[in-house]
């Protein structure tokens, strides 16, 4: 589909000079760009790439020189990523669910699904759903008994909806994310290692058999507004209170969210972090790739958690963190720093030992 660079910029409500009339209908990176083509040159680095290209019109950094750049038409963007969502938006089609439900499709009777859906095949929906207006639901996914989901969600194939979850408005499920499986709970008749070893932190008195108890799980899950959940996530239903999301949060593929877990508002856990059972997480937390959350421990609002930390004990709010174990990130750089340095001071080390063991035995004789 063909846009004008004037409604792209009213769409994006930025600034556009020159042939706002001229049309195009796709987007590219500079250098494999074709007249056709929206060039994205949000940087001045990628100048270059738009004269090795073809695109007429871009959407260039705040201040270019467009003209000189050969261009016919530019869109002005000071913040480039905040354009790119935008026009992201605009020119994404989305996936092709065609409307009303497929004749393919399970809905039990007692289901009330809204006005607008568009549900496609081998999809399963089970006793007393409830699903909002404007539901688009691709193949291959199940919504389990009870469940009730909001307006304008959106599950991609193979999404896993489990018994009484409560999903808000502006759902986004990737295809494969799992919500509301049981949570991971185990116990043994008698004292077990794990409950020992927490309790002496690694002394073990009696080493025996021991065999896990399940309990089960009888709470569910609850998601807010405008939650999005990656491909292959999982989310676990609570104990007995159900594990909650609040609005806005975004999930990326791989994360796991154990039981009874609690996350704020408008936070963003990256690819392969996990959240151990009864941890509490505030509102705007960032968890970055492979981070790791202790059970039963709080992280405040506003902490950002680089790649690969491990929060074992409750963090503040507003700390940035780094490692494992999570310290502040200004004292993990210095850490860092120092272990660099260990081979050379073991040499000065060695060094002085071989000095005064000399001295030592000049004072002998």
């Amino acid at each position: 589909m063909a846009h004008t660079i004037r409604d792209i910029a009213a769409a994006l409500d930025a600034k556009a000079e020159g042939n706002l009339d001229l049309a195009v209908e796709g987007v590219s990176e500079p250098a494999a760009a074709k007249a056709h083509h929206l060039a994205l040159a949000m940087d001045p680095k990628y100048a270059d790439g738009l004269s090795s290209g073809g695109a007429r019109a871009a959407v260039v950094w705040d201040g270019a020189d467009w003209k000189a750049l050969g261009l016919e038409a530019a869109i002005l963007a000071p913040r480039g990523r905040l354009a790119m969502a935008g026009l992201s938006r605009m020119m994404d089609p989305g996936p092709q669910i065609a409307p009303g439900i497929h004749p393919m499709t399970v809905i039990d009777p007692t289901a009330v699904i809204g006005e607008g859906a568009a549900i496609g095949p081998f999809v399963t929906i089970g006793a007393g759903v409830v699903i909002g207006t404007n539901a688009r639901i691709a193949a291959h996914s199940s919504i389990a008994e009870g469940a009730r989901i909001g307006d304008d969600v959106l599950l991609l194939n193979g999404v896993r909806i489990g018994p009484d979850v409560r999903i808000g408005d502006r759902f986004i499920g990737q295809p494969g994310a799992s919500i509301g499986a049981d949570g991971f709970s185990f116990v043994t008749p008698e004292t077990s290692g794990v409950e020992e070893i927490r309790h002496t932190l690694g002394t073990r008195a009696e080493i025996r058999k021991q065999q896990w108890v399940r309990i089960h799980s009888l709470g569910s899950v609850s998601l807010g507004n405008d939650v999005e959940v990656g491909a292959n996530s999982c989310i676990d239903r609570g104990t007995i209170r159900n594990t909650t999301v609040g609005d806005g949060t975004k999930i990326d593929n791989l994360v796991h969210l154990g039981h009874n877990v609690t996350v704020g508002k408008d936070c963003l856990l990256c690819a392969l972090v996990g959240v151990a059972g009864s941890t509490r997480i505030g509102d705007r937390v960032v968890l970055a790739g492979q981070v790791g959350v202790s059970d039963n421990i709080f992280v405040g609002d506003d902490v950002i958690a680089g790649g690969g930390t491990k929060i074992l004990s409750n963090a503040p709010a507003g700390r940035v963190l780094l490692g494992y174990p999570a310290v502040k990130m200004d004292i993990h750089v210095e850490m860092q720093k120092a272990l660099r340095r260990l081979p050379r001071m073991a040499e000065k080390v060695a060094e002085l030992q071989k000095t005064v063991s000399k001295l030592s035995d000049t004072d002998k004789i």
